[in-house]
């Protein structure tokens, strides 16, 4: 059995304890609750350990915090647990100032002694960068945002200089550095708590049992069924405006419209029957354009995709316009590259493979498959931002690759299921795609495809070009715009050319939410926060009578 298997059934024997065992799945919700409609179960309570969407939204931004974050319509960088930074002329020596008004979680399971300070710091990222560390193989060993990113090669070390102030020490200066540490995967844990679990020899519950210093704090998790948030009264930016915070697990889509519809749930992730909300008064649909693609990936390892004309025919029988059309209702942008055309770095020259079935059988003849094959397509089984239906997809997929003499199969698997078989290298295609994580380009260009995401998995496609690689670590070295764009160009033209995935779509984040929840709650890219929201005090007061 496998560390992931293992983390998934202690979680689901130890969380259940949290409840009291309590049956009423509904409690008796109040009306300063919120009730979250969530298309899946997260991997895990600690956001380092996944990529995954769905667990950076039940976790990142409801139970952490991280040294600094992106703010406002204009995406800066600004202050989080620590309150200002300096940076040294040739940028390899941060410094971070920490504020020292910070409360950690306290639950059933833990009572912190002291407020967050230096040590959480060099606690969490010591974890991640030192493979002696105590913690570093709980849970299996894998921090895949920051492998992919070459994290452990580009800081050389973090040091204490006093309780409120840690530095950190990089081997070169890169572009990138702040924006990592300003994504969902950065959040601090608490050294205390991961001292009395080894005191108590069950440091795997770091990881199952969270404890962070975010504005909710865990108090039950039923797998496949519900996470119930209780708010953390004593939150350093102040109290979240509801008490309780509850996801609903419900992975289909008809079954989260209905809760949606009889008052069920107050808000739903991806809801797909767009004009039956917006025609009723009681609900809101809203939307926000964010950072993604959707992209139909092959294992470069498996034949036949290990052969880049294969992987060039099936790309030019697919026809990507009507996939938009139908699949996201024309919500969505066809896209030319990996890179969205609201990024800076997007090339409007970019070549886009086009949609050619003539040439597609041409070159499968060429690649010595004159007659076709047969083939498998994974569909995830949730609705994300970038595929609000990957199954459906896959169908359509499948009607255009049989006009080419290619065979299809569908394949589909629990969702936590299917990423881990994924990252094993077990599927010949895959439907899937990638939320930024934060606005620098690189987060679509490392992350996804270059040789250190293949090593542990998260590059999906397992492809390996030392040029774009080359052209990566060149684009990190420099601080000029202008020549950062130029060499991602010259990697968006790689990628087309070996075509290790095809690009489909760079779609909005749609939600549906009751009239009378109020604030902000999507995000550009990253996960969701239900810190500002709430319930208008009107119709609170009138369901209390």
């Amino acid at each position: 059995m496998n560390s992931k298997s293992i983390l998934f059934i202690s979680m689901v024997a130890l969380v259940s304890l949290l409840s009291g065992c309590n049956e009423d799945s509904k409690l008796s919700l109040s009306e300063r609750s919120i009730i979250y409609c969530s298309e899946g179960s997260p991997e895990t309570f600690n956001p380092q350990l996944s990529t995954s969407g769905t667990t950076s939204d039940a976790t990142s931004k409801q139970l952490y915090n991280s040294l600094i974050v992106y703010k406002g319509q204009s995406n800066t960088l600004g202050p989080s647990l620590a309150k200002s930074k300096h940076i040294t002329r040739d940028g390899r020596k941060i410094t971070f100032y920490l504020r020292q008004d910070v409360s950690f979680h306290q639950t059933s399971y833990f009572t912190p002694t002291r407020l967050f300070n230096a040590d959480d710091v060099l606690f969490t990222f010591n974890r991640i960068l030192d493979k002696e560390h105590a913690f570093h193989h709980v849970s299996g060993g894998q921090y895949p945002f920051f492998q992919s990113v070459n994290f452990s090669e580009l800081v050389e070390k973090v040091e204490k200089i006093n309780d409120y102030t840690v530095r950190f020490i990089l081997r070169r200066n890169e572009s990138s550095f702040l924006a990592n540490l300003a994504t969902d995967y950065a959040v601090i844990l608490s050294a205390e708590y991961g001292q009395q679990l080894t005191n108590s020899n069950s440091k795997h519950e770091i990881d199952i049992l969270p404890i962070g210093t975010g504005p909710f704090k865990l108090k039950d998790y039923r797998v496949g069924s519900l996470i119930r948030f209780y708010r953390h009264d004593s939150y350093w930016q102040g109290k979240a405006k509801i008490e309780q915070l509850v996801y609903d697990i419900s992975p289909r889509e008809t079954s989260r419209l209905t809760k949606l519809l009889a008052k069920e749930c107050d808000v739903s992730s991806y809801p797909n029957a767009h004009k039956k909300i917006a025609q009723r008064s009681d609900l809101q649909l809203e939307s926000i354009t964010s950072l993604n693609v959707g992209y139909f990936g092959f294992n470069t390892q498996k034949a036949p995709f290990d052969n880049k004309l294969v992987r060039q025919a099936i790309s030019l029988a697919i026809n990507k316009q009507a996939l938009v059309d139908n699949i996201y209702r024309s919500q969505a942008a066809r896209a030319k590259s990996i890179l969205p055309t609201t990024s800076w770095a997007y090339d409007k020259n970019t070549p886009e493979l086009g949609y050619d079935p003539v040439r597609a059988k041409s070159l499968l003849a060429e690649a010595g498959y004159p007659q076709g094959f047969t083939m498998d397509i994974w569909a995830m089984p949730v609705q994300r931002t970038y595929n609000p239906n990957a199954v459906k997809m896959a169908k359509l997929i499948q009607a255009d690759l049989k006009k080419i003499g290619v065979k299809v199969k569908i394949v589909s698997y629990e969702w936590s299921t299917f990423l881990r078989r994924l990252s094993l290298g077990e599927h010949q295609s895959f439907l899937l795609g990638w939320n930024a994580d934060h606005p620098d380009p690189d987060n679509f260009f490392t992350p996804m495809l270059s040789c250190s995401a293949n090593e542990i998995g998260n590059n999906r496609t397992f492809w390996c070009h030392k040029e774009y690689d080359d052209l990566l670590k060149k684009a990190l070295k420099t601080t000029d715009m202008s020549k950062r764009k130029g060499y991602y160009a010259k990697a968006m033209v790689i990628i087309n050319d070996e075509m290790p995935l095809l690009p489909i779509a760079h779609s909005k984040r749609f939600q549906a939410r009751g009239s009378d929840v109020e604030g902000d709650i999507l995000s550009k890219f990253g996960g969701i926060s239900f810190y500002q929201a709430s319930k208008k005090a009107k119709l609170v007061n009138e369901a209390s009578n």
